[in-house]
Order: C-alpha cells, then sequence, then structure tokens
C-alpha cells in the first residue's frame, strides 16, 4: 500500500464534496472540519454521483442527490431507504497542506 497526493486542503472547503479519480475509481472526498473522508462515488441504488449530493455534517453522512438515500460517510452504510446497500470506504487524511489517500 501506498500513499498518494489527491488534492489540496483549499480545494475542498469545509463541508462539501468532491469527485476525484483514484487508481482507477471514482471517489466523493468530503471535508468535515479537521477530518477528510472518502467513500465510493455512486450511489448503490441509484447508480449516480454521490458527491453531487448534499453533505449531512451533524450525521457524518452524505445525500443521494436523486432519492435522497444517506450513506454514512464513515462506514458506507446506507441509512435510509430506498438504499440497502452500503458503498465502499476508503482511508485519506490531511498530511500538512495536502489531502492523502492510502491506494494498494
Amino acid at each position: 500500500m501506498s500513499t498518494v497526493r489527491i488534492c489540496g486542503l483549499e480545494d475542498l472547503p469545509d463541508g462539501t464534496a468532491r469527485q476525484v479519480e483514484v487508481d482507477g475509481g471514482l471517489v466523493a472526498l468530503v471535508r468535515l472540519g479537521e477530518r477528510v473522508l472518502a467513500i465510493g462515488d455512486t450511489c448503490s441504488h441509484a447508480e449516480v454521483s454521490l458527491s453531487e449530493g448534499a453533505v449531512a455534517v451533524d450525521e457524518c453522512a452524505i445525500e443521494c442527490w436523486k432519492h435522497g438515500s444517506l450513506f454514512s460517510l464513515e462506514t458506507g452504510e446506507a441509512l435510509t431507504l430506498p438504499a440497502t446497500q452500503p458503498v465502499e470506504v476508503f482511508s485519506a487524511r490531511i498530511e500538512g497542506d495536502d489531502i492523502v489517500m492510502v491506494v494498494q
């Protein structure tokens, strides 16, 4: 496993999501203060981009813009219907002024 720089911290404002391509897959990066979370960017129900949905800061979740399912940013679990299947989560963190992820 190796650590890869994804973007600068300034490229991801607090409380927002951004789609990035990592190791051939699409990932939604979400910044919550001094934390960055990474989750598979495709809704398990509607197969649309989760990074285009709203970040639910208090719930530490992201909402699918198409049908409103919430996904936990920490576990990938589908928290509300209509989605029932989780999405993958990844390891991301802030290092200095950069956002990095661990890739295989």
